[in-house]
């Protein structure tokens, strides 16, 4: 069930998150290109690419009219990137949470706006801590929004989509006293203790 309160906290936490990917990204402006990073598929550049596209294709979706995602793949980065995810976040805070009432249309399918969102919100976090530790540099999402991402991602991490040669490597055995950032990448596929 939509919930106005609950989305809210989401699109605050997601503003929040994109925020500070953004300033990692211009932090990483020496980073060479083909740095790994922990999402072993993609070296620095193609995570790059793959993170401002993606955003780009959701921002256009919650936009427009038709609700529909544009391609991500015919985005290009420019500079460090930084500069067009905070312009991508200023555009999203300008409709969400209204916005996530609408599903949300990538391709011939759909998915209700609310949980697109969620799923943004776990995506960036867990890609923001890729880059910025393939980068050096600090990754500290609020626990509130960790939380949030630690009680939605389990729904979406199925057999389907988890495992060698899909979409997310298997989870990483963690303790549940871990801080919670350090769950969720490892629900995520992610070594917690990952160091380029």
């Amino acid at each position: 069930m939509w919930s106005y309160r609950r989305i809210m906290e989401t699109s605050t936490a997601l503003n929040q998150t994109l925020k500070s990917l953004a300033d990692v990204l211009d932090g990483a402006s020496d980073t060479p290109l083909d740095a790994p990073t922990p999402c072993s598929e993609f070296d620095f550049q193609t995570l790059r690419a793959h993170v401002v596209g993606w955003l780009t294709a959701f921002t256009d979706g919650f936009t427009s009219d038709d609700h529909l995602c544009s391609d991500p793949g015919a985005v290009s980065v420019a500079g460090t990137g930084g500069d067009q995810v905070r312009e991508l976040a200023e555009r999203l805070d300008v409709v969400l949470p209204e916005a996530a009432a609408e599903p949300l249309r990538i391709g011939e399918s759909a998915m209700p706006g609310d949980m697109a969102l969620s799923m943004m919100l776990w995506e960036y976090q867990v890609h923001g801590w890729d880059l910025a530790r393939a980068a050096g540099r600090p990754w500290a999402p609020a626990d509130s929004a960790l939380e949030a991402s630690l009680e939605f991602a389990p729904g979406m991490l199925t057999p389907d989509f988890q495992g060698e040669g899909k979409a997310f490597a298997a989870s990483v055995p963690v303790p549940e006293t871990a801080p919670p950032l350090d769950r969720l990448v490892g629900l995520s596929g992610r070594d917690p203790h990952w160091t380029a």
